[in-house]
């Protein structure tokens, strides 16, 4: 995987007036846009579509700053069609307007050309099993939240603060297959979005398919697939966050395994205020 999001950090400088297929890219080298997108995203710090947005405004930056007339040319040189589009993505990447750089040379932003390398030193220990499971739901409340990467997100706990006591147990009553007991899923979270960006919270927990369930609760249906279960003990949730992160810098780099689009799904097996021990339920296929 090192090597493939290497490759397309190549094939991306190389095509940066061009429209980049990265779905095409993924199969000639064997994986898919959803896996690609996920590492890429995991690894750099920033969507895929970010870095490639801001390659181009740093090349276009750097002409306009060297007193290339023509605004429109530069435009069309770096994948826009109009200046009025590439004025709005050179103003979010550099705080100012083309027209501006040309006057004065800046200021302006630069994004490096990233390259991805697979570091031995201090890796986070894996526990890690693989199991499949048969379709499945997930049902409890649901909520839309932004996506927060470090730290509590106070949207989550907002939102569980505002289910009764006895709402925990009717859902815990219901659970009825693993994986068990009261579960924190992430749904519907684009491979390549940012920061911010809304994603389904639910809260709730498994049942067997076909399991009559109450009107009220909202549902995810899962198709039969394989699950990485990665174990977590430590901090809450620095050491999850922790493991999170692990799985794309260590874990899926070595094995034959990739990330397959469905939800993640956290199994808290022991928590308190400040310490958790818990399972990150990721749905994985061979690579």
């Amino acid at each position: 995987m090192i090597g493939t999001l290497n490759a397309l950090v190549d094939h991306i400088e190389q095509n940066l007036g061009e429209s980049i297929d990265v779905a095409a890219f993924a199969q000639r080298h064997g994986t898919t846009e959803y896996h690609l997108r996920r590492m890429f995203s995991s690894l750099a710090q920033m969507p895929l579509s970010e870095y490639i947005r801001n390659r181009r405004m740093t090349l276009a930056g750097a002409a306009l700053a060297a007193g290339e007339p023509n605004l429109l040319d530069v435009a069309v040189r770096y994948g826009y069609g109009s200046a009025e589009a590439f004025g709005r993505a050179f103003r979010a990447v550099h705080g100012v307007s083309p027209a501006e750089v040309r006057r004065q040379g800046g200021p302006l932003s630069t994004q490096s050309t990233l390259r991805f390398r697979l570091s031995v030193e201090g890796g986070t220990p894996m526990d890690v099993t693989i199991t499949e499971r048969p379709e499945f739901i997930l049902t409890g409340h649901a909520a839309q939240v932004p996506l927060i990467h470090e730290g509590v997100n106070p949207h989550i706990q907002a939102h569980i603060a505002a289910i009764a006591p006895e709402e925990h147990l009717r859902l815990k009553q219901l659970s009825n297959t693993d994986p068990g007991g009261i579960l924190a899923v992430t749904a519907d979270l684009d491979p390549d979005a940012p920061e911010g960006s809304m994603l389904t919270y639910l809260h709730g927990v498994a049942v067997e398919s076909g399991t009559v369930l109450p009107e009220d609760l909202d549902t995810i249906r899962l198709e039969a697939g394989v699950w990485a279960v990665f174990g977590s003990r430590g901090a809450f949730p620095e050491a999850l966050q922790k493991v999170w992160a692990a799985t794309a810098t260590d874990w899926f780099p070595s094995n034959p395994w990739r990330l397959r689009p469905g939800p993640s799904i956290v199994r808290y097996l022991e928590f308190t205020e400040s310490h958790a021990s818990c399972e990150l339920w990721l749905p994985v296929e061979k690579a």
